[in-house]
C-alpha cells in the first residue's frame, strides 16, 4: 500500500482547472483532499486549521505570494511543496523547499510529497 493513501493534503490554487486537476491525481492516489483553497485567506484558514499531512502550494495567488500560508504550515511542521508555472524559486526560509514546475504529472507528485511527509 502506499504511504500516501489516507493522508490528508491541501491544496492551495488559484486556478480552479488546475485545482481540479490536481485534486484528481491527489484522489488516485488515494489521498484526502483538503480544498482546495482558490485564495490565500481560505489557504491560510485551513493551513491553520485543519489536520493536515502536507500541501501542495501555488506560488503565486493572483500577485500575492502563498508565504502566509507557507509560514503557518512551518509552524505546524507540516511538510508542503510548491507549484509554479513561471520557475520562480522560493526565496529566505523556504529556499530548501522542493519546486514542482507546471504542468506536473502524478509521479513527480507523488514523489516530492513523500519527500516532504517522510
Amino acid at each position: 500500500m502506499d504511504e500516501l493513501a489516507g493522508r490528508r493534503v491541501l491544496v492551495v490554487e488559484d486556478e480552479a482547472l488546475v485545482a481540479v486537476m490536481v485534486a484528481d491525481m491527489l484522489e488516485e492516489l488515494g489521498v484526502v483532499v483538503v480544498g482546495p483553497a482558490g485564495t490565500l485567506e481560505e489557504g491560510l484558514a485551513l493551513a491553520q486549521h485543519e489536520t493536515l499531512d502536507a500541501a501542495v502550494l501555488d506560488v503565486n495567488l493572483r500577485g500575492e505570494r502563498i508565504d502566509p500560508v507557507a509560514e503557518a504550515l512551518a509552524a505546524r511542521g507540516i511538510g508542503f511543496v510548491f507549484a509554479t508555472g513561471y520557475g520562480e524559486a522560493p526565496k529566505g526560509p523556504f529556499a530548501a523547499t522542493p519546486i514542482i514546475d507546471k504542468p506536473y504529472g502524478v509521479e513527480r507528485l507523488a514523489e516530492l510529497l513523500r519527500s516532504v511527509i517522510a
